[in-house]
């Protein structure tokens, strides 16, 4: 077992974990992290994103040991943020969720493409959730939740996290 300590969802975080654990299952074990999801365990379905220093990424396929110190952010530490709540209510007003397994990977990627692209396009919205998998929706609803966030959010700039 290894020492580590992360800083999840704001609170300092100090375990000993087995050297192969993934983030994923670190998060979903040491800090009940529940909106992290286990699609394909390859990084390609999305289902497990979260924010790593301020950047999106795939919890599946990182290792809890080679991110000692990092800053953690899961779907549950985002729970105030604005942001989030008005991508929520998208997803609910534009039917962007279906069976709502790859809606916590959805609303994380789709707060960062806000970020970068304050008032996207379909097409930039389409490929920027390119690496979010949703067997349901057939994606018409999501694309259209985030777009239309972003034209509830065009008064400021959204923050990194």
């Amino acid at each position: 077992m290894q020492p580590i300590e992360l800083i999840v969802n704001g609170e300092r975080l100090s375990a000993a974990v087995d050297p192969r654990t993934t983030l994923a299952d670190f998060l979903r074990e040491a800090a009940d992290a529940r909106s992290v999801h286990l699609g394909c365990e390859h990084g390609v379905c999305g289902a497990c994103t979260i924010v790593v220093d301020g950047r999106i990424a795939r919890s599946c396929i990182a290792l809890a040991v080679a991110l000692d110190g990092a800053e953690i952010w899961t779907l549950e530490g985002l729970g105030a943020d604005p942001v989030i709540a008005q991508l929520r209510a998208s997803f609910h007003e534009c039917h962007g969720l279906q069976c709502g397994y790859c809606t916590p990977g959805m609303l994380v990627t789709a707060r960062e493409i806000l970020r970068r692209h304050p008032a996207p396009s379909e097409a930039v919205v389409r490929e920027a959730l390119a690496g979010n998998i949703c067997r349901c929706t057939g994606y018409a609803g999501i694309v259209a939740a985030v777009l239309h966030a972003a034209e509830n959010l065009a008064e400021g700039e959204i923050p990194p996290l």
